[in-house]
């Protein structure tokens, strides 16, 4: 039996729930993203009178102002964008146990096992649309074919408000039509590279002999190919199940260009306090400390180091971090964005081996402080607690990097 999937996106999520909890704004220009006085600046989504007037997901907040000078820039919510996700899933899990998320407003769906109950996989695509539309006062875009890749290109078809099915009657003339860089994974890099060969289209793509493939991409050709055809044979995973996490960070663009060593330790303390609570949160130790610098010419890199124990308190991820930026940058030019990273995960409950030389009682006490701050800090807002050092510069202190930093993309491919 062959499968129906379904991808669900809300169309410009962000920006329709702040609408309709703001009837005012909805029919003006409306934009999702950082705050414009921080510089906490690219925009996260946008309403369709926005995108009239060329505003695009990821441009800085100054570049959609000169295309739109009366947009309306709205800072991110995400507990009720959460709340609205698991929502709309709760909807999609009337027709199946297997939803896949991908990101906060996206969802894979399999209906195969629902079909005689419910109607072919178009019938189920109209259903949930207009229960998300009534029940939920937003509208979705729903694509339906027989594999993943295919389902997603259908639900990025026709916006906003519709359903796209592509069937294997009718995807040489639609999918196939497509442009390559429309192909999900086919990113700015690889659609380049796709061009400078005359590969234009998803059919020219499933038309390209695989060895050629191969020797461009390596074995990511073959991926190409697969999802080119429309053979990606990925399951939708089950309702509940937890993608394997590899890596807890956060980075921010600093309210203000950081000068010297003390402006960084100041926003490392609160980028490793956010990572430590989320390691707690989660249930994990990171192995790995990695940091990120941008300067304010915009050069960036990373640079990493092991740790000799795994931990999540945040004086030792702090320590770390100081280490390799000491080691790493010399200040030249300010730094413009700085982000901090715990890597190579392991359970909380894991085994550690103990040292002679190390207080094993201090550090357990630490993580009691540190988790009776976490319960502080959930009561009554991040700003009930805070160090001592971080209060020195109060434009600095003017982020909630735990806040701000709850929504992170999730990747296609799975852990097995």
């Amino acid at each position: 039996m062959e499968r129906t999937i379904l991808h669900v996106d809300m169309n410009s999520c962000y920006a329709s729930i702040e609408c309709l909890h703001n009837p005012g704004i909805r029919h003006l220009p409306v934009a999702v993203g950082g705050d414009v006085e921080a510089r906490h600046g690219i925009i996260l989504a946008k309403n369709e009178h926005a995108k009239k007037f060329g505003v695009k997901t990821g441009e800085a907040l100054w570049q959609a102002k000169e295309k739109c000078p009366k947009l309306i820039i709205i800072q991110p919510h995400y507990d009720l964008y959460l709340r609205f996700s698991r929502l709309a899933r709760q909807i999609y899990a009337d027709y199946s146990d297997q939803i896949e998320p991908f990101g906060l407003d996206e969802a894979w769906v399999d209906v195969t096992g629902s079909t005689h109950l419910y109607g072919d996989g178009e019938t189920i695509a109209q259903t949930i649309r207009e229960r998300v539309k009534f029940e939920l006062g937003i509208t979705v875009s729903v694509g339906a074919s027989w594999n993943k890749v295919y389902a997603k290109l259908g639900s990025d078809y026709k916006k906003p408000d519709a359903v796209t099915v592509f069937t294997r009657d009718n995807y040489r003339d639609l999918v196939w039509a497509l442009p390559v860089d429309d192909l999900l994974y086919v990113g700015r890099a690889t659609g380049r590279k796709l061009h400078e060969r005359n590969v234009h289209t998803i059919g020219q793509l499933a038309n390209t002999d695989p060895r050629w493939l191969r020797s461009w991409f390596g074995k990511w050709g073959d991926v190409l190919y697969t999802f080119a055809n429309g053979e990606d044979p990925s399951p939708v995973a089950q309702a509940g199940d937890e993608s394997i996490i590899k890596s807890i960070g956060n980075s921010t663009t600093t309210p203000r260009d950081l000068m010297n060593e003390q402006d960084a330790a100041i926003i490392f303390y609160m980028l490793a306090e956010s990572v430590a609570e989320r390691l707690r949160e989660h249930g994990f130790l990171a192995r790995t400390v990695q940091i990120s610098l941008r300067d304010n010419g915009l050069f960036a890199f990373e640079r990493q180091c092991k740790l000799a124990h795994p931990t999540c308190l945040s004086g030792e991820l702090h320590t770390a971090a100081m280490k390799l930026l000491r080691a790493n940058y010399n200040w030249i030019k300010p730094l413009r964005s700085i982000g901090i990273r715990g890597t190579d995960l392991v359970p909380a409950t894991s085994p550690t081996q103990l040292t002679l030389f190390e207080d094993q009682a201090q550090r357990e006490r630490y993580e009691r402080l540190e988790r009776s701050i976490d319960d502080i800090r959930r009561r009554f807002g991040h700003y009930a607690f805070c160090r001592a050092v971080c209060t020195m510069d109060k434009t600095l202190n003017n982020i909630s990097p735990k806040d701000e930093h709850t929504i992170h993309p999730v990747g296609f491919f799975k852990a097995i």
